[in-house]
Parts: C-alpha cells; sequence; structure tokens
C-alpha cells in the first residue's frame, strides 16, 4: 500500500508539472541543435527487485539531438546505486550500474514529451552482488515535461519513468526495475 502511495504521489506531482507547463511559453526545438541536460535521479525499486532494493539515488548527462520539428534522438549515460536492504539475517549489498541508453524523445504539445529508450545497463560491482553477468539489455519509458527558465533556452527537465534490465543471473529472475524520477538542468 506504501509503495502504491507512492507511485501515486509521483504520478500526481508530475501531473500538476504538466498543468503549470502550458500556461509557460517556449519552443521544443532549438536554434542552436543539440541540447544537453544534467540531472540527479531517484527511484522505487518494484517487482523482486524490491525485496533487496528500497530506492535508489543517481545522477545523468543527456544530449538531445533534433532530427524533425518536435522529435529529437537522445543519448544518455548516468550512475544509479540501488541501496541494500536487510531482510532477516541477510544483508544485501547495494547494487551499482552504469546505464547507457539512446532513443527518441517526442513532444505532442508544447513542452511535454514522451520518451522510449534502450541501451545496456553494466553493473559495476559484479562480484558484490553475485551475479554471473555484467551487463544486462535496459528499456526505459518516460513522460515528462520541460520548463523554459530564460529566454536563451536554459530549461528544467522532470521526467518520471519506468525502467529495466533483462536478468543478470542466468535462470533466475534477477531483472533491476524500478519507477524513477529525473530532474536535469538543460542547456
Amino acid at each position: 500500500m506504501k509503495r502504491t502511495l507512492k507511485i501515486a504521489t509521483l504520478i500526481l506531482a508530475l501531473a500538476g508539472f504538466t498543468y503549470t507547463a502550458k500556461a509557460q511559453t517556449a519552443t521544443t526545438t532549438t536554434k542552436s541543435g543539440v541540447r544537453y541536460s544534467i540531472g540527479v535521479e531517484t527511484g522505487i525499486p518494484v517487482g523482486n527487485f524490491n525485496d533487496v532494493s528500497k530506492w535508489n539515488l543517481g545522477g545523468s548527462v543527456q544530449a538531445d539531438i533534433p532530427v524533425a520539428n518536435q522529435v529529437f534522438v537522445t543519448v544518455n549515460a548516468g550512475y544509479n546505486n540501488f541501496f541494500g536492504e536487510t531482510v532477516g539475517n541477510i544483508e544485501y549489498n547495494n547494487v551499482q550500474l552504469l546505464p547507457v541508453k539512446a532513443g527518441v524523445k517526442y513532444f505532442p504539445v508544447q513542452n511535454f514529451y514522451i520518451q522510449g529508450e534502450a541501451g545496456a545497463a553494466f553493473l559495476l560491482n559484479k562480484a558484490d552482488t553475485f551475479n554471473d553477468k555484467s551487463a544486462a539489455f535496459l528499456w526505459a519509458p518516460q513522460i515528462g515535461v520541460q520548463f523554459p527558465v530564460s529566454a536563451s533556452g536554459n530549461f528544467i527537465d522532470a521526467g518520471i519513468r519506468y525502467e529495466s534490465t533483462s536478468n543478470y543471473i542466468s535462470n533466475i529472475d534477477s531483472k533491476v526495475q524500478f519507477v524513477g524520477l529525473r530532474l536535469a538542468y538543460g542547456f
């Protein structure tokens, strides 16, 4: 119940951002071309991964490359630390990932976007987590809002996404799955 309440709160906050963003005036394409953003990320693990971790913290850098009106190709790399839990007598180690993704970002209306990315998530502490693979396929659908903060095109990017990997251990459900929030400054 607590998890559902947290996820619902994140979705309602994003809906409020979307409503506020409609009052802003900015273009979703830039004359200068590529847009960059640096952000902080956090999330709530879901599925079986929730048994070993309760939250994560990380950061990312992203480039948005315009390819058509309202459409961008994205390239994203970051770091996520999922804090390990203690369950009974078992203490789970942190899971440290380096996600590298590429995708597409589309603005159906001004400032509001839909984004889909795929790539690989590299496990930085494989030995500490007893996994037999150090990389896994990664996919992440996201929705978000960009708030203009200056006439020169700088913006705040707030997005919520679901992210999932393939298994890190053969024949065992060892996916890293979470609902995450990214808050970034773009220029």
